[in-house]
């Protein structure tokens, strides 16, 4: 996901976007335990993403 299309979003809709993502995550990373995934690189971009609403989260926390 891009910076920009996260921006446009309200902290509502981050903060329901990042739970989506970290469950999203937690089924893969179990779904990895069991057997290889299609795409394991998936699991990398998740974490990115998670990443990049946790610091817009921060950063309109701090104005």
């Amino acid at each position: 996901m891009k910076v920009k299309e996260l921006r446009s979003l309200s902290v509502e809709d981050l903060l329901k976007k990042n739970a989506e993502l970290r469950e999203d995550l937690f089924k893969l990373r179990f779904q990895h335990g069991i057997r290889r995934l299609e795409n394991p690189a998936k699991l990398s971009l998740l974490r990115k993403d998670i990443a990049r609403i946790q610091t817009l989260l921060a950063d309109n926390k701090n104005k």
